[in-house]
């Protein structure tokens, strides 16, 4: 029989470090038996992220959306809140800014720009609060309801886009309008300034977790419920509190991508990033300094990916196989890192 126990200590950054060696080992082999050269995929990946300055912005560009959506879920996963919506609080934070930006005209761009953040997290935490609610209340499972709240957001997206904001000056085309040049975010080193906000937000989702009476509350909810309470935490008030901030720290990534990036809203440009994030954050232990370095990993996945496509004719799906193949191995090896597998010895065996 298999006796599963639990680590006093482990050597966290060193299985890492293994288990992204041996996933790109890994990866590696997959790629050989599709009929390249694991040697020259990695090399394009790299080349397509660093071999220009061009190439570096747009690197940290995806930096951006990862870094903050993975906050957001740390957030709500430090009290063992699982937070699967970040891709829909995403979504509804951009929602909320566009419209702001759309129709609310006035002399004070900077006045307009705050209420575009404003609206972002409102809509972004409100869209989480209400699985924190739900919760609190009821006791129903927030990963299936942010989970479906997911597909709400986008179609609703989808909806305005093809519908109800459709630009009358698109020619057709499912587009809703551009941002106005003012609102746009103006670029720093030659990316949108989002990623100040990001790096900041790194800095003090760091104070509140570790420095803080909230991030102490957050803590000691996601280590034991009962315990929280014995000490006199409201555990239902910290709930829809963190709810609120995560959902809204995953709202202004919306927006950020929106007024930086895209310059507009659409259905698509989340590309799946708020899934991805919720790895990132799990990968991480929820710690945001760790956060952004994986951020930064999964970003060169994604513009090496996306340069391997056009210089190697390599499908877009080989990008996803590799990615796929290191999340594998590195959330499987966060079991090996916290539990110690070995067999149990009968009674017989023990008596010998």
């Amino acid at each position: 029989m298999l006796r599963i126990e639990r680590k006093t200590n482990s050597r966290f950054l060193l299985q890492r470090i293994v288990s992204l060696v041996a996933a790109l080992a890994a990866a590696g082999v997959v790629v050989a038996i599709c009929g390249y050269d694991p040697i020259v995929v990695y090399r394009e990946m790299l080349k397509g992220s660093f071999s220009s300055v061009y190439y570096v912005q747009q690197t940290v560009q995806k930096v951006v959306p990862l870094l903050m959506m993975g906050l957001g879920v740390a957030v709500c996963f430090k009290m063992n809140f699982i937070n699967i919506g970040a891709e829909g609080q995403f979504y509804m934070g951009a929602t909320a800014a566009t419209y702001v930006a759309l129709n609310v005209s006035g002399p004070l761009a900077p006045v307009t720009m705050l209420l575009m953040f404003a609206a972002a997290f409102a809509a972004g935490g409100c869209w989480c609060l209400i699985a924190g609610y739900l919760k609190s209340k009821w006791g129903v499972s927030e990963t299936l309801v942010t989970l479906m709240l997911n597909y709400v957001a986008i179609k609703l997206v989808s909806y305005l886009q093809y519908v109800l904001w459709k630009d009358p000056q698109s020619f057709g085309f499912p587009k809703i309008a551009n941002y106005p040049a003012e609102l746009q975010l103006k670029p720093v080193l030659g990316v949108h300034s989002g990623w100040i906000v990001a790096l900041l937000l790194t800095v003090l989702i760091w104070v509140l977790l570790h420095r803080s009476k909230l991030g102490y509350e957050l803590s000691v909810m996601g280590a034991n419920e009962q315990t929280a309470r014995y000490a006199g935490i409201n555990t239902k008030k910290i709930l829809l509190l963190a709810s609120l901030l995560g959902g809204g720290i995953c709202g202004l990534a919306g927006l950020l991508q929106a007024a930086g990036a895209e310059r507009t809203l659409n259905d698509q440009m989340g590309g799946g990033m708020g899934y991805t994030a919720i790895a990132i954050a799990y990968m991480s232990r929820m710690e945001p300094p760790v956060i952004l370095a994986v951020s930064f990993l999964f970003s060169i996945l994604l513009q090496g990916g996306a340069y391997m496509q056009i210089s190697m004719q390599i499908p877009s799906a080989a990008g996803d196989v590799i990615q796929g193949i290191i999340l594998l191995f590195i959330l499987g090896s966060e079991f090996f890192s916290t539990y110690r597998v070995g067999l149990t010895r009968t009674r017989k065996e023990a008596a010998e």
